[in-house]
């Protein structure tokens, strides 16, 4: 019975589960050193998930720079790496956050439902979820991601 019910259960995660929910109350140590600092912030906006261990998140940096440019505010989450890693990653290609917060022990991923870096999710002004995307943002899913905003 159970082997025959596994074969028709999906078995995919689900990778939108915090869509249309309120960002989680957590607050997180920052990069620079100053006091824990929440992921709620004034929206529109997007969180960013990343690491330096991540190929992905090289290649999405530039779209993440010139978002920054245009006047998106992005939020970045060092997701299970080394804050001296983090801080030389960004040294290195530039910083598009307005804040970035150290998730270490992927506390804040869980809570978000993150898979692996990238990813980037969508926060309404009124704190809600409106999307998320997995993997390398690029300027056609940066642009489709930020048409839902309200």
């Amino acid at each position: 019975m159970f082997a025959g019910r596994s074969l028709w259960r999906d078995s995919q995660v689900q990778t939108d589960a915090m869509v249309g929910k309120p960002v989680p109350a957590l607050s997180l140590p920052t990069l620079d050193g100053g006091p824990p600092a929440s992921l709620r912030g004034d929206g529109p906006y997007l969180v960013n998930f990343f690491a330096s261990w991540c190929p992905p998140c090289v290649v999405e940096h530039p779209t993440l720079m010139a978002l920054e440019a245009a006047g998106v505010t992005i939020v970045g989450v060092a997701y299970k790496d080394d804050p001296a890693k983090s801080r030389a990653f960004l040294d290195q290609r530039g910083d598009p956050f307005a804040r970035v917060l150290v998730d270490r022990d992927a506390r804040a991923g869980m809570e978000f439902g993150v898979t692996g870096p990238p990813e980037t999710y969508l926060v309404s002004s009124d704190g809600v979820i409106l999307a998320k995307h997995v993997g390398a943002l690029d300027e056609a899913s940066a642009r489709a991601m930020l048409a839902k905003a309200r």
